[in-house]
C-alpha cells in the first residue's frame, strides 16, 4: 500500500479531541453491534456502534490546530493520525460518488473523532476499551488510535492495511445509517428478540463487505485537486485486511478468551464469515452485492 505524498490531507473530516479529558469510564448497554460478545473489553467490540446507552450529549469540542499543522508538514505521512485522516478522506470521497450511483441517495459526510482514553458521544460515554465504533445518534466515527497497537500486539493483526479496513468498516455503518438499514434492523430486533444476534451479525458482515468494496476502488479516489490518494494497493494489503477480519471474528475472540465457541452468542460473525464478506466486497467492488440480509447469505 502506497499513499501519494502529493495528496492533500483534509483535516476538516476529523475532530481531534485528544487531551480533552473525555468523560472517564464508560456506560454501555447490552446487546447490539457494538457490545457484541464481551469476552474482554478489547476487540469484541470492533466494528459496532449501536449498543451504547444514550447518557451524554456528546457535545465535546475538538481542537484541530495541532493536527492541521502536522498534516501540512513534509513528513505528514509518517504520522499515524495524518495517515488515518487520509484514509478517511479516501473512504468518504468514494462514498460521495458511489451512494448516488448505486443507491440513488446522497452521501452525507461523517467526521472521525480521535480521542484518548475516554470520550462523550451522542450514544453515551465510552472509553478506549470499546474499540472503534460508529454512533448513529451523532453520526460520528470514534477511535482511540492506540487501538491499532492493541490490534497488532494482542491479536496479531500487524499489517498497515488493518487501519483503513477498520475505518472503512465503521463508515460502512454510517452508510447503513444513511440508507435506513440500521433503523430497520432495530425495529426487527424489537419485534423478534430471538433473532437479535443473527440480525446483528448480518449488519456487521455488510459493513465488512462495504469495506471490501471501498478497498477495490481506493486507488481511484483523489483529493480536491485531483491528486490520487493511493498510488497502489497490493495483494498483500488485501491479505492484511483478510487477516484482520479473521482476528476479530467472534469465534476467534471466544477461543482466545479460553471459552467455548458459542455460535448463538455471535454478534459480528465468525472469522470465516468476516473474511468471506470482505472478499466478496473486494471481488465485486460493488456495495449492492453486499446483501447479507438476503437469502443468499
Amino acid at each position: 500500500m502506497e499513499l501519494n505524498e502529493n495528496a492533500e490531507i483534509d483535516t476538516s473530516q476529523v475532530e481531534d479531541r485528544r487531551g480533552s479529558g473525555g468523560s472517564g469510564g464508560f456506560s454501555l448497554g447490552g446487546g447490539g453491534g457494538l457490545v457484541g460478545v464481551i469476552v474482554t473489553v478489547l476487540v469484541a467490540l470492533v466494528g459496532g456502534g449501536f449498543g451504547l446507552n444514550a447518557l451524554t450529549s456528546g457535545d465535546e469540542q475538538g481542537d484541530n490546530t495541532a493536527i492541521e499543522q502536522r498534516c501540512s508538514a513534509d513528513d505528514a505521512l509518517q504520522q499515524l493520525d495524518c495517515r488515518n485522516t487520509l484514509y478517511v478522506n479516501s473512504i468518504q470521497t468514494w462514498w460521495q460518488r458511489t451512494m448516488p450511483e448505486k443507491f440513488d441517495k446522497p452521501y452525507t459526510e461523517s467526521d472521525t473523532v480521535f480521542f484518548e482514553q475516554a470520550v462523550n458521544t451522542g450514544c453515551g460515554a465510552a472509553d478506549s476499551g470499546v474499540g472503534p465504533f460508529y454512533c448513529p445518534a451523532d453520526d460520528l466515527v470514534y477511535i482511540d488510535l492506540s487501538f491499532y497497537r492493541q490490534l497488532a500486539e494482542q491479536l496479531g493483526a500487524t499489517g498497515e492495511f488493518a487501519q483503513p479496513y477498520v475505518l472503512a468498516h465503521e463508515y460502512g455503518h454510517h452508510v447503513q445509517d444513511l440508507l435506513g438499514t440500521e433503523a430497520q434492523l432495530r425495529k426487527q430486533q424489537a419485534r423478534d428478540p430471538g433473532q437479535a444476534n443473527e440480525l446483528s451479525v448480518a449488519l456487521e458482515l455488510q459493513a465488512d463487505c462495504y469495506a471490501g468494496a471501498w478497498a477495490k476502488n481506493a486507488t481511484g479516489t483523489a483529493d480536491e485537486r485531483g491528486e490520487k490518494i493511493f498510488t497502489s494497493i497490493s495483494d498483500q494489503d488485501i491479505q492484511e485486511g483478510l487477516d484482520t477480519a479473521a482476528a476479530i471474528g467472534d469465534d476467534a475472540i471466544q477461543e482466545r478468551s479460553g471459552g467455548r465457541i458459542d455460535e448463538s452468542a455471535f454478534t459480528h460473525g465468525s472469522s470465516a464469515q468476516r473474511q468471506e464478506w470482505f472478499r466478496r466486497g473486494f471481488d465485486t467492488g460493488d456495495p449492492t452485492a453486499c446483501d447479507t440480509f438476503g437469502a443468499g447469505r
